[in-house]
């Protein structure tokens, strides 16, 4: 499918830079890889993909550019206007079994014909007009809901996360780098419920349970998989390199550039 003038383009509010995904958004690439993983399945976008993006989802994203340039089109669909939408059309909602991240659309002509349609709106600013962004998210809205049913269950569950496993979720999602009201969230608890069920559970602080986690993870990604340190702190839940290499020696005696093997020796 050709999209002569549209380069990148964002229709509704802004979605966040985070590693959780705080509402559900339809995202279509032009340019581009993107790879995602979720803490236990990963996910590979190419140009010409569909796919919707789960609201509440912890997600870590790595974009490949093409040619210096990595274009899409991400069109939000917030609460709010999904509750607008509700207003206008009746749907049976039910409990979703699907458990992804990100769904995936097959390619049909509905959605093809709708991301041309985008052109004349366009402002050449990555924006779409104003006037004119509620009423194509709703078009765009009625083609998902008419090619994939599943999506009234995923899109239209308005309800907070529930008490889930916490010893289960923690072991799966530590890599993430998110605050623990987050957390705390995210398993269906407040923020002091979440720490007292933590203590009990796992005998200390949530805080230091993580740092524990995360340097023994990324002393087993340097030292058994022959990863670099540079390539490690990120993906373990570190936001600064000098940081993770402070808290590394102090927890096992030795830098990560110390414990890596040599390049010679690495496969």
């Amino acid at each position: 499918m050709k999209v002569n003038n549209i380069q990148s383009c964002h229709l509704g509010p802004e979605i966040s830079p985070e590693n959780y995904i705080p509402e559900n958004y339809f995202l279509y690439l032009l340019k581009g890889d993107m790879k995602a993983y979720d803490g236990e399945k990963n996910y590979t976008m190419k140009p010409g993909d569909y796919c919707i993006a789960r609201k509440n989802h912890l997600v870590r994203y790595t974009k490949y550019k093409d040619n210096d340039a990595f274009e899409k089109i991400i069109i939000t669909l917030d609460e709010a206007f999904l509750k607008r939408f509700l207003e206008r059309h009746v749907y049976d909602v039910r409990p979703s079994t699907i458990s992804d991240s990100f769904i995936f659309i097959p390619e049909n002509k509905l959605i093809q014909n709708f991301i041309i349609s985008l052109e004349p709106y366009y402002t050449g600013d990555l924006e779409i007009s104003a006037d004119f962004v509620d009423v194509k998210r709703e078009e765009l809205l009625i083609i998902l809901l008419k090619s994939n049913p599943d999506l009234i269950n995923i899109l239209f569950n308005f309800s907070l996360p529930d008490r889930i496993n916490l010893k289960e979720y923690m072991n799966k999602n530590f890599r993430f780098n998110i605050s623990l009201e987050k957390f705390a969230f995210f398993t269906g608890r407040s923020l002091s419920t979440f720490k007292r069920d933590f203590q009990r559970i796992f005998g200390t602080t949530p805080g230091i349970w993580l740092k524990k986690k995360r340097l023994q993870e990324a002393y087993f990604q340097i030292a058994e998989q022959s990863k670099k340190p540079s390539d490690v702190y990120l993906e373990v839940g570190f936001e600064d390199l000098s940081h993770f290499s402070y808290a590394f020696k102090k927890e096992f005696g030795k830098t990560p550039n110390e414990i890596a093997k040599p390049v010679s020796n690495r496969i």
